[in-house]
């Protein structure tokens, strides 16, 4: 079975030597390349179109969230996953509304960073659990509310889908939490996709946090 394709991208030497060694330890993941800027990290991954980007926010000249964008025009369904030491909630909203397809942080890396490759890679978006928290606390303070879904309105099962996957939960957890099928959930999902024309996950995250559901 081919190896799931990884390019680390942080201006640290040491910080990526520590990724590297902690990443090749998984006999299903190779690191093929490393980037120390933001410039190198773009030509890298439209040269090689690995797996999944491990990209730093605090980079030189071209930060992170610009060169997500730059990655997100050349090639829309590059995986890339943010790993920062920045634990401002602002950060991840800008790296999610970019496309960011999951957001680790640095502190947690030996614990999170292989279940976030996993996620990922599996289609899902991954949000370090520090920061679900914090996104199930803005739900909770903000109630109920009312979505703007254009000539086909999403059901309140849809609308507790989407909740869900904005919270970064697995299909699974998803079909757990709401005592249906995962393929139930998949077929919400489905509809979902269509009702609000997107086409991935990260987009879906970035709607439900628009519409205020996160």
């Amino acid at each position: 079975m081919a190896k799931i394709t990884l390019l680390l991208v942080d201006d640290h030497q040491v910080m990526r030597k520590g990724l590297c060694f902690l990443l090749e330890s998984q006999p299903d993941y190779e690191v093929v390349a490393e980037a120390s800027s933001g410039e190198e990290a773009v030509e890298l991954t439209v040269r090689l179109a690995p797996d999944l980007v491990l990209l730093d926010l605090s980079l030189p000249g071209m930060d992170g969230i610009a060169t997500l964008q730059r990655i997100k025009e050349k090639q829309p369904e590059q995986a890339v996953l943010i790993l920062t030491m920045h634990e401002d909630t602002r950060y991840l909203e800008k790296a999610m509304d970019a496309g960011a397809n999951g957001f680790v942080l640095k502190r947690a890396a030996d614990t999170e960073l292989l279940s976030a490759v996993k996620a990922i890679c599996r289609g899902e978006v991954y949000i370090d659990p520090g920061l679900q928290r914090y996104l199930i606390s803005k739900a909770l303070n903000r109630g109920p509310q009312k979505t703007d879904t254009g000539t086909a309105p999403l059901t309140p099962r849809e609308i507790e889908v989407l909740r869900l996957v904005a919270l970064g939960y697995s299909n699974q957890e998803i079909a757990d939490s709401l005592v249906i099928s995962v393929k139930t959930v998949d077929n919400h999902k489905s509809r979902i996709k269509e009702k609000l024309g997107l086409d991935s996950r990260a987009k879906l995250v970035r709607y439900a946090m628009d519409a205020g559901l996160v």
